[in-house]
């Protein structure tokens, strides 16, 4: 039964020709699947729209070969043999009656066209984004109309595929019609250059031949970033709100955020769930047309306030939506308690820079919904339900039991430590890591609603206990320690001479142990946890020397959008950072660091080191059962698997996918497990 507090938020909102069935609006988000796996790309999309998200859209879709976006996969609307992919998308979303966007875009010079080899357009003669040795050249008038002209016809093949709303798109620092806005990127003297209403004159130009192309049907939506947070760039205050006001009626739909992505879809480590509002406060009043904009939400409370203060008409959300694909459901039927928020950690954001499926720390099913068949909320039952025993309530455990638990087995979760999480619950307290302890809030209180699941805290187990248990599936999830001998990727072999000076780990660090200072640490891991820790030793007054062999600090987190504030805020913290070397040799006064181009050797002072390289998956208990496997048949165990971070160590979202794959497919048929893929047709 639903909350009648929230009663607003299911209100149907007109846009244009078009009506919504609800506020819920999945705002276009990348994926990694796109045009190069299109049947993927639309069930995970007819998810969303079952799942109660009144508007569905896609990511950004290309309009033409001018400007495509190679390596990563987006949709493609490049001519008629495209419209039969994204409208399968399409129907998958009118099927459960919500409304299908899609986010048309042409982004010049963002994209050096690696693929199709054409030169990119631009407001001005400009290098591309990147370090791609192309540059772009400056739109002639000709060129101005013949990108109207592929927008048109774009949006006419959108139309003809079952979209309803069609977007202009103007964020992100992507976007040709953007840079057109912006003075640093437009730095033309003709009639589309100088001042601000000539500026504004491709995008006019643009809502105006879309709403002529196909506003007697589609909605037509304008993807607006207000403000660039940056000093020579657009401002709310300023030109931002200017530009919104010149075209404040305009269109049917403003999608207002900030740009460029890493502004939009900041980490939780460096923002507050809601950041946007200060952007968006005031712009509503400005238009008569609804307004739809984005902040991480995830409380129906903050949503009804952001509605009744007249800040949105529509809840704008992509990363909640990927956590949760069924969140207005929940909210809807009165299980807000139950939605599973978003933590704010950008994995999903990854898929696209690594042109992959994209995946999800808190939603394991993310991305699996065509390919393996996986729903976020539902589950088969067992095959033949049984007695599963699960040792370890880390990640990947909380996630095994709870799976076991809906398909109808009888599950004992047991952990040695009174606290459950295992590294989730030391890693949430960590600098900027708070959001992180959903992953575990979420799998307690699902595991509290099965009364099939039984949780025993503090029971340190042997293997004999494993065996007296006598349980039918036995999945091992004890997790991973980290190194303490510098292994990892720079180093194959033991650091020489680590006897010379006190050694910790991360795992001592979240134990409470405090370093001497200056600390050395060396940071092989290249993610999250160096820099996490540098900020924790600093706010204890430790001095500390960041030593990585990588170019810069947290290397992989440029796909996580974030690398740029870790390395400013160590920067701010006073951190000394010393790139590209790696460890030669502990000595008792400090360490030889070695440079990775050259080998030259220098000697960095320290009192202690701090080792985050790699880690060294717990199977002790695994392998005592496992070489016996006699007594294990005895005892009636038929299953007997490792999950997690004890397999393989990796990110959260890895251990929660390894625990949740297992419980979902340890009992089936090896002939139905085959993945689904996409088989290019052979055009002759």
């Amino acid at each position: 039964m639903r909350d009648p507090r929230y009663d607003i938020l299911f209100e149907p909102v007109q846009i244009g020709p078009v009506r919504t069935r609800n506020r819920f609006y999945q705002v276009p988000h990348c994926n990694g699947m796109g045009h190069v796996h299109p049947s993927a790309m639309a069930r995970m999309r007819g998810i969303k729209a079952e799942g109660g998200w009144g508007v569905v859209c896609t990511e950004e879709c290309e309009i033409s070969p001018l400007s495509e976006f190679s390596p990563y996969i987006e949709a493609r609307l490049w001519d008629e043999r495209d419209i039969p992919a994204l409208a399968r998308m399409c129907e998958a979303v009118h099927q459960h009656g919500s409304l299908a966007g899609v986010e048309l875009a042409f982004n010049g010079y963002s994209a050096p066209n690696r693929y199709s080899r054409e030169i990119p357009w631009a407001p001005s003669n400009t290098p591309v984004r990147g370090y791609d040795p192309v540059q772009a050249r400056a739109m002639s008038r000709a060129d101005i109309q013949q990108l109207r002209a592929m927008h048109r016809a774009a949006a006419l093949r959108a139309r003809e595929a079952g979209f309803d709303i069609i977007y202009v798109y103007a964020g992100h620092d992507l976007s040709v019609p953007f840079h057109f806005l912006t003075p640093r990127n437009n730095r033309r003297t003709d009639e589309y250059g100088g001042v601000l209403e000539n500026r504004v004159r491709l995008l006019r130009e643009l809502i105006e031949d879309t709403r002529d192309a196909v506003g007697d049907r589609c909605a037509v939506a304008v993807r607006l970033a207000v403000d660039e947070q940056r000093v020579d760039g657009l401002s709310r205050e300023g030109e931002g709100a200017e530009i919104f006001s010149m075209l404040a009626d305009l269109p049917d739909l403003w999608d207002v955020n900030v740009a460029d992505w890493s502004n939009d879809s900041v980490t939780a480590r460096f923002a507050s769930e809601g950041y946007q509002e200060a952007f968006l406060s005031g712009l509503k009043a400005l238009t008569r047309k609804p307004v739809v904009g984005v902040g991480r939400f995830t409380s129906p409370d903050t949503m009804v306030s952001l509605v009744r203060r007249g800040v949105l008409d529509l809840i704008g959300a992509a990363r909640p939506s990927i956590a949760d694909p069924f969140l207005p459901k929940k909210i809807e039927e009165g299980r807000a308690d139950e939605i599973r928020e978003c933590i704010g950690c950008n994995v999903c954001v990854s898929g696209d820079h690594t042109s992959t499926p994209l995946r999800c720390t808190q939603n394991p099913t993310m991305g699996e919904e065509w390919r393996r068949g996986w729903h976020p909320e539902s589950v088969n039952r067992a095959y033949h339900p049984g007695r599963a025993l699960v040792v370890g309530a880390g990640p990947a455990g909380l996630e095994c039991a709870r799976i076991l638990g809906v398909r109808g087995m009888e599950v004992a979760l047991v952990d040695s430590l009174r606290t459950l999480g295992g590294r989730v619950a030391l890693e949430s307290r960590l600098p900027g890591l708070a959001s992180w302890g959903r992953v575990i809030d979420y799998r307690l209180d699902a595991l509290s609603r099965l009364a099939s699941v039984e949780i025993y805290r503090e029971s340190r187990l042997q293997s004999q206990d494993i065996l007296d248990f006598a349980a039918e599936h036995v999945f091992i999830a004890t997790g991973s320690r980290w190194r303490r001998d510098g292994v990892g990727r720079a180093l194959r072999r033991p650091l020489p001479g680590l006897e010379s000076l006190p050694v910790i780990t991360p795992d001592d660090l979240m134990a409470g142990v405090l370093p001497a200072s200056p600390v050395l640490l060396f940071d092989d891991d290249h993610y999250y946890m160096g820099s996490v820790l540098a900020e924790h030793l600093v706010a204890r007054g430790v001095q500390v020397i960041f030593v990585t062999p990588a170019a810069d600090v947290a290397a992989w987190t440029h796909n996580t959008l974030e690398q740029h504030r870790i390395q400013r805020r160590l920067l701010e913290l006073n951190v000394t950072i010393v790139p590209s070397n790696t460890l030669v040799r502990c000595m008792p006064e400090g360490l030889v660091a070695g440079c990775v181009y050259t080998e030259r050797t220098r000697f960095i002072p320290a009192a202690s080191l701090l080792l985050v390289t790699s880690r060294e998956p717990e199977q002790a208990l695994y392998q005592a059962l496992n070489s016996a496997p006699e007594q294990a048949r005895a005892a009636g165990i038929g299953t007997l698997t490792l999950i997690g971070d004890c397999v393989a160590p990796g990110t959260i979202a890895a251990a929660v996918y390894s625990g949740h794959r297992m419980a979902r497919e340890f009992d089936a048929p090896v002939d139905s497990l085959l993945v689904r893929r996409e088989i290019p047709l052979i055009e002759v």
